[in-house]
């Protein structure tokens, strides 16, 4: 057997790297897990002209979505009920991946979005959210009077 030094500070790197990981997923979601059960994966795309997101809902019936834009924050909030047609006396095995229960996501969005033209529509479990941005002046050359 050979002696080893033991270092009571060798735990300190990972933590380190695990604490700066949880707190970055915290800062980026904008998101509030104090209400939510689960929360759902959203990519978001910004193009000249508006953004979009898309936010995978598979197994969330699309009324039971609240799609709300106030002062540049939006937020989605819903629900996915669990699987109504199985007794768990009937379970031999389970295993359970899937969140369910009640959502909430929130994004804070530049104030140079349209509000009165957000779009949402649900494919095939996806919730696609559009959200245009206000055209901006174009710029114009003025001329100097002589």
């Amino acid at each position: 057997m050979i002696p080893m030094k033991y270092d009571a500070m060798s735990f300190v790197p990972q933590f380190q790297l695990e604490l700066n990981r949880l707190l970055d997923q915290w800062r980026d979601s904008d998101s509030s897990g104090a209400t939510a059960d689960w929360t759902p994966t959203v990519d978001i795309h910004e193009l000249n002209d508006r953004f979009e997101l898309y936010v995978d809902l598979p197994g969330v019936d699309p009324k039971d979505v609240e799609i709300t834009l106030q002062d540049s924050v939006l937020t989605l909030t819903g629900e996915r009920r669990g699987m109504k047609n199985v007794d768990d006396e009937d379970i031999v095995r389970r295993r359970v991946e899937r969140g369910q229960g009640r959502f909430h996501r929130r994004f804070i969005l530049p104030n140079t979005v349209d509000a009165e033209n957000v779009k949402a529509r649900d494919t095939h479990g996806v919730l696609e959210i559009t959200i245009p941005k206000q055209a901006k002046a174009l710029p114009r050359r003025i001329k100097v009077a002589a």
